[in-house]
């Protein structure tokens, strides 16, 4: 079973992370639960105008998205969701279609 899973991204004012929002997804996992893993897209915080930086009033604002596609080992999707539910950045977890 795979599953697109899209992380918040808190950013600085550059709207560079500040922080890689996969790894709180990874310290919650059991060993052999994820067989593969692959960069999906990474979306800039909605704040970032036509300038280089956030403005001030804009802070609030300072959080992107990151997507990442989890193939999981048969049977073990249950320890999967469970592991995102307890990593607090994940924003969405749609099951993929297989192909």
């Amino acid at each position: 079973m795979k599953y697109r899973v899209t992380f918040m991204e808190r950013t600085d004012k550059a709207g560079n992370p500040s922080e890689t929002p996969k790894n709180y997804l990874e310290i919650e996992l059991n060993e052999g639960v994820v067989r593969d893993k692959t960069f999906v897209e990474r979306d800039e915080p909605l704040a970032m105008h036509s300038s280089e930086t956030l403005e001030e009033d804009d802070d609030f604002l300072s959080v992107g998205s990151e997507v990442w596609e989890y193939d999981i080992a048969g049977g073990r999707e249950k320890e999967f969701l469970e592991a995102v539910k307890n990593s607090q950045m994940v924003m969405e977890c749609v099951a993929v279609e297989g192909e």
